[in-house]
């Protein structure tokens, strides 16, 4: 299988927290904007495209279509990582406050990895 690093990680990312969206959705209905009317659906059907995403890199015949989706995915559940974020400072934990900012530009790599998989 010819799968740079950088796209098994990411799938690898996407397949952990897909599984988390599944098994313990009440970890991300927090941060499901308060206008979405069904947050636990929101967060089940995150979880499962991000597992398809996931399945989908892993393939050399899905990996383009599943770079795109990967990266849409990304964009779409950016909100809600802005959300978090906000939402983190205005706790105590200072791990959780730095944690939360660091992850928002961390999300650049991956998209651009999941353009990467998208453009063979």
């Amino acid at each position: 299988m010819n799968l740079p690093k950088d796209v098994l990680g990411l799938a690898a990312i996407f397949a952990v927290s897909g599984a988390i969206h599944l098994v313990k959705p009440e970890v991300y209905e927090p941060i499901v904007p308060k206008i979405v009317p069904a947050r636990r659906e929101v967060v089940l059907g995150s979880g499962v495209a991000e597992l398809a995403c996931a399945a989908g890199l892993l393939h050399p015949r899905t990996r383009g279509l599943a770079g795109w989706a990967s990266a849409g995915l990304l964009l779409a559940v950016y909100p809600a990582n802005v959300k978090m974020a906000a939402d983190a400072q205005k706790r105590k934990s200072t791990g959780l406050k730095v944690g939360t900012l660091a992850r928002l530009p961390l999300q650049i790599p991956m998209i651009r990895t999941a353009l990467k998989a998208a453009r063979g």
